[in-house]
């Protein structure tokens, strides 16, 4: 007797749910970082410079990590001391290094790019990492260069030039510091990944939670050493009880929220298609413009929305290329 009224069976019913959960967390995840903008603005407007704010939350998310997955993460690094690696402890070190580093530069460039800058544009800017991922590709995983790579890289690049053109300058370069470090945080987020790539090719017995840790960690150190670059007072920041709890809650669950997120989209990345998991991400950019819409009524230009559609298209086709090789 068939108890189920809609006529599908067990099987059916599991086969919905591995296609659809890994999608959804993927969906999830992107709305996270579409809105992730707006508790970074709040730290800073409770006296937390972008350099602080991107150290506080990197070393939150770390540890919140450390505490998840302790098991895991002291076994990879045993496996490092002990020099159990198919290639030398020294050259393992310097991955990990580059990987700490890609990862700071990108965390530190978003967060102040967020905090200071127009978001979408800061937003678009960061997603030009397909065009820097091709090179980066090559130089570190000696992929080759072909037409489709050439094509992608410049569309992303038109895009990019389209949405920064200004009648009055005639230059299609970013505006201010806040859109050079969403951009310096694209090209950095492209290394990141390059480099994730080949640890995860020549250390594949080192589990996945240690580049996590690696990169959140690298955030936390680039944040502490360019904080001297960042002037501020001591007087702008939070020592009064109530603000000061305010700042160590949102920084203790931004850490918890970037942790559980990036658990979320690395469940649902691993088990659909690339392509199909790039286009869920770029769910990130509607729901960016929607918050910013929605928080501070700023609305994307005609000209911002052609160089995100150029944008869009590229990171789509470098999925659809890196997918069929």
């Amino acid at each position: 007797m068939n108890l189920n009224p809609l006529g599908k069976g067990p099987s059916t019913l599991s086969s919905y749910s591995k296609q659809s959960l890994p999608a959804l967390a993927i969906l999830l995840g992107a709305s996270v970082w579409g809105v992730i903008w707006y508790p970074l603005r709040l730290l800073a407007a409770l006296g937390i410079s972008g350099t602080l704010a991107s150290a506080l939350v990197g070393f939150s998310t770390c540890l919140f990590l450390w505490i998840v997955f302790w098991r895991s993460l002291s076994t990879g690094l045993r496996s490092i001391l002990s020099n159990a690696l198919p290639i030398s402890r020294y050259d393992a070190c310097l991955l990990l290094a580059a990987l700490a580093f890609a990862g700071g530069m990108t965390n530190i460039g978003f967060t102040w790019g967020a905090i200071h800058g127009q978001v979408m544009r800061v937003m678009l800017l960061f997603y030009l990492s397909p065009a820097w991922t091709v090179f980066f590709a090559h130089w570190l995983l000696h992929e080759r260069i072909n037409a489709a790579d050439i094509a992608i890289a410049c569309l992303s690049l038109a895009g990019a030039m389209l949405m920064l053109w200004s009648p009055e300058l005639g230059v299609p370069l970013p505006a201010d510091l806040a859109e050079w470090a969403g951009l310096l945080a694209g090209i950095s987020f492209a290394l990141q990944n390059v480099l994730s790539r080949k640890i995860s090719r020549v250390l594949p017995s080192l589990p996945a939670q240690l580049r996590t840790v690696t990169i959140f960690g690298g955030g936390a150190l680039v944040g502490l050493a360019l904080i001297p670059l960042e002037p501020f007072s001591l007087a702008s920041l939070p020592l009064a009880p109530p603000a000061l709890s305010h700042a160590l809650l949102l920084t203790i669950c931004l850490g918890a929220v970037l942790a559980l997120n990036n658990m979320l989209v690395q469940y649902g990345i691993q088990r659909i298609a690339a392509n199909r998991a790039a286009l869920i991400m770029l769910f990130e950019i509607v729901i960016t413009a929607l918050s910013v819409w929605w928080l501070t009524g700023e609305m994307p230009k005609p000209r911002e929305w052609s160089g995100a559609s150029c944008i869009i298209v590229a990171t789509l086709l470098s999925s659809w290329v890196h997918r069929r090789r």
